[in-house]
């Protein structure tokens, strides 16, 4: 009887362990009335708690708990009830105003992502560690959003700030307008050390234009680091994006460029003797993911200075001092580490 007993007893809190839904409920304003008023009659903890379907314990705690001087009140058991059940539920990270500073900052002034954020916190192994789904669901419910942005019906707050995946692809019928240019290499011939990222100094090359017929961006990415060198030309024609590209590699380690088949790439030979004949590889027509790192880049970019947006009156200061956002924000496909740090083989400390 007893070794049945036992295992009853064994299977009823594996059950309760395995995530089964207890049947406890806590004592209501009604039943602690009840207790209070069977108790000032003197009626016994069994009986009290036969009347009101309890168990015994749960009377006899319930009146050792919350009893002031001897005496029983029911409100003011209710009362120190509610207290200890908003003491026992677990504190939100972000209701932290240290943590919700360093979070909001990071995401809304410096454009990390969430991921990139708890990435960068657990790289470093600090305290305020917080995971990327809570951020996620914080910003989704609006925590990051100001007072104007809750008041409008249209504006959908800091949710916006979160990059939008996937981009829009030509149709089928699709024909390429642009011009031709002479290819030097093909891709394919480009070296084992730059398709595997071995090395500093294989670069993707590419333009950001602003808006259509002033300034662009000239953005050259190394592959290995993902760190980026971007400039102002004064127009995307091959002759001011030749001299941008000269003047960003001019010092820098450079082994390779691999641009695409844009005519704003057409001098890459007069570029290529002037940083002592490097060799460009040019990829497929329509096949962007040839050059993938570039293409990300620019997408995060974009951030800064969306489609339309006029380059011709941005200082080079205010640009590089997005570059140097971008190359200071921490990569997943990097271990979390930033493109400065693995370009200059050196450590930040950013959180």
């Amino acid at each position: 009887m007893t070794h049945s007993l036992g295992i009853m007893v064994f299977a009823k809190t594996s059950k309760i362990q395995g995530g089964t839904m207890s049947h406890y409920k806590h004592l209501t304003p009604i039943e602690r009335e009840k207790i209070f008023l069977l108790h000032s009659q003197n009626k016994t903890l069994t009986y009290i708690a036969k009347t009101i379907h309890r168990d015994k314990s749960t009377v006899s705690r319930e009146i050792a708990r919350n009893s002031y001087k001897g005496a029983y009140s029911p409100s003011v058991a209710h009362t120190k009830y509610l207290k200890r059940r908003t003491n026992c539920k677990p504190k939100l990270k972000l209701s932290n105003p240290k943590i919700f500073k360093y979070v909001r900052d990071k995401f809304l002034k410096l454009k990390w992502s969430p991921e990139q954020i708890c990435g960068r916190l657990k790289l470093e192994k600090s305290e305020r560690y917080i995971s990327y789904a809570t951020i996620y669901r914080a910003i989704y419910s609006g925590m990051f959003d100001t007072d104007k942005e809750r008041a409008s019906n249209g504006n959908r707050g800091a949710i916006r700030k979160l990059r939008h995946r996937g981009k829009s692809r030509h149709a089928q019928w699709y024909i390429e307008k642009r011009g031709k240019i002479p290819i030097s290499n093909n891709i394919s011939d480009r070296p084992k050390e730059a398709n595997n990222r071995i090395r500093i100094g294989d670069w993707e090359a590419d333009t950001v234009i602003g808006k259509r017929g002033g300034a662009c961006l000239v953005t050259l990415v190394d592959r290995k680091s993902r760190f980026l060198l971007s400039s102002k030309a004064k127009k995307k024609d091959s002759v001011s994006v030749r001299d941008t590209m000269i003047s960003c590699l001019t010092g820098q380690p450079c082994h390779s460029i691999t641009p695409d088949r844009g005519m704003e790439f057409a001098k890459h030979a007069e570029i290529s003797l002037a940083l002592e004949k490097v060799k460009f590889y040019f990829p497929l027509p329509h096949h962007p993911w040839q050059r993938g790192t570039n293409e990300n880049t620019n997408g995060l970019l974009r951030e800064y200075f969306p489609k339309s947006y006029d380059l011709d009156d941005v200082t080079e200061e205010y640009i590089q001092s997005k570059v140097d956002e971008m190359n200071k924000r921490p990569r997943k496909c990097l271990g979390f580490k930033t493109p400065y740090e693995v370009y200059h083989s050196i450590v930040l400390h950013l959180a």
